[in-house]
């Protein structure tokens, strides 16, 4: 149920205005929306302020709950980034394309997201708005795969799955692994890279504000993902011998980061309110994944790479002025792949009939009041042969050859196996996955590249001609 808290006096002002001029306050509409997604990089659930965190305060982020809607029970697509990234552009589970089972692409990985496959942004494009990508692509590389050859007009930012905040390399200081892009462009701009995101961020917001197009601006940092350095530690990037980055890292370190980004989404905020184009933008802020080394995932156990549901379980926070009770919760259980159908929505556009959506609209719950719907969510992981299944408030879980049922909603931590309690439902859930896993691509571990090259693999998928 989403729930509200009392009406601030402004918020009280605005509804008494539109129902004087006979307009809904929850209905008003003037214009296509701009849509801001803002995704962190391996934040854990509870790294929030607004969701529990104790050591810091993110105040800019922490506005957008104040102001909109915050997610009780949201997940990623996956326990791992690329694999997330490409649920969420294409709103379909991952594992439908070869892509997918990448968890995550590796550098120099000959698969990528295949340009043919219809995007969020390349939808949005088709319906008359401006694209941009700024930050993390990690969906393939030069020259088959790109930002710029699925749906975006224009990227700044890096190709791959890290980068050392100050070099600007994959690598390690002394090598030459520099993946900072301007378009097709390698670019060197010294400053941190998580200042520089918010940089070009304000700058196009403010290029989008003055030219009156509707906009799909992505900014995805790559903050808090490792190597762990704050905005003053340059020399540590210089000392990092490995990007494994075994021994780096500390509390202190983990709360510069975090925090530094939420002074960049505040900067993008204001450009939002400089550009007067505030109250007819949606601001989205989530992660890709469950937090790594220093995240805070309670009340959950697991990280990164589990489907525990530390592993998936992530922030989620949705603001759109004039259609969204300021301060609200939702208990709506919700996936990285609902962001296409329901970014879509908003927006008017429609999705390409040819490749059906897995995601679902979210607009009914969290803009017309509709109670939570039960949804059928399912994951694997090729590590520790991991398998999941959430069904209303029921879990399945397999790893490492174990077994479990579990009650997340009375039992978060995922500490009693009811398995043995509850053997129907139990033996009901492991054949409802299997009979899923048998409508998806084969796991990577059974699948053969076969004597096709890969944009012939590609095109073969895709019933595509090559020339």
């Amino acid at each position: 149920m989403q729930k509200s808290p009392l009406l601030t006096r402004r918020e009280m002002l605005a509804a008494a205005a539109a129902l004087s001029s006979g307009t809904a306050w929850t209905q008003r509409r003037e214009a296509r929306p701009n849509i801001v997604y803002i995704m962190a990089d391996d934040m854990g659930y509870a790294d929030l302020s607004c969701y529990g965190r104790r050591e810091y305060k993110t105040p800019n982020i922490d506005s957008l709950a104040l102001r909109g809607v915050k997610f009780l029970q949201a997940y990623a697509n996956s326990a791992v980034c690329s694999a997330t990234r490409t649920a969420l552009i294409t709103g379909r589970y991952q594992y439908r394309l070869r892509v997918g089972l990448e968890e995550p692409i590796q550098y120099q990985s000959k698969y990528g997201l295949p340009p043919e496959h219809p995007t969020l942004p390349s939808l949005l494009k088709k319906a008359g708005y401006g694209t941009t990508l700024v930050g993390k692509w990690h969906l393939g590389g030069l020259p088959d795969f790109g930002p710029l050859k699925s749906g975006y007009d224009h990227f700044w930012g890096f190709r791959w799955g890290a980068l050392d905040y100050f070099t600007h390399k994959y690598g390690i200081a002394s090598t030459d692994t520099d993946d900072l892009w301007d378009g097709g462009v390698k670019i060197h701009q010294a400053c941190y890279l998580t200042d520089l995101m918010g940089d070009r961020a304000v700058e196009v917001i403010g290029d989008y504000a003055k030219s009156g197009q509707p906009f799909l601006l992505s900014l995805h940092f790559n903050a808090p993902h490792w190597p762990w350095e704050g905005p003053g530690d340059e020399a540590e990037s210089q000392r990092i011998k490995a990007m494994v980055d075994h021994d780096g890292g500390s509390m202190k370190t983990y709360a510069a980061m975090v925090t530094r980004m939420d002074t960049q989404v505040g900067r993008v905020l204001k450009a939002l309110s400089d550009g007067k184009i505030a109250n007819n933008t949606i601001v989205v802020f989530t992660s890709d994944n469950g937090g790594e080394r220093f995240a805070d995932t309670w009340p959950f156990s697991g990280k990164k790479t589990e489907l525990l549901e530390g592993g998936m379980r992530i922030p989620a926070l949705f603001r759109w002025p004039g259609h969204i009770r300021a301060g609200s919760t939702t208990d709506q259980v919700a996936i990285s792949m609902d962001w296409m159908p329901t970014l879509l929505a908003a927006a008017g556009a429609a999705p390409n009939p040819a490749f059906p959506l897995d995601g679902m609209n979210l607009l009914p719950q969290l803009t017309q009041g509709i109670a939570p719907v039960s949804r059928r969510l399912y994951w694997r992981y090729h590590f520790n042969e991991q398998r999941a299944l959430r069904d209303g408030d029921m879990k399945y879980l397999k790893i490492a050859g174990n077994e479990f049922l579990f009650n997340v909603a009375d039992d978060p931590l995922e500490r009693a196996n009811l398995k043995d309690r509850r053997p129907d439902m139990f033996k009901q859930m492991q054949q409802a996955w299997e009979e899923w896993n048998t409508t998806m691509l084969p796991d990577r571990n059974d699948v053969s590249s076969g004597p096709l090259g890969y944009a012939d693999e590609v095109a073969d998928h895709f019933g595509v001609q090559r020339k």
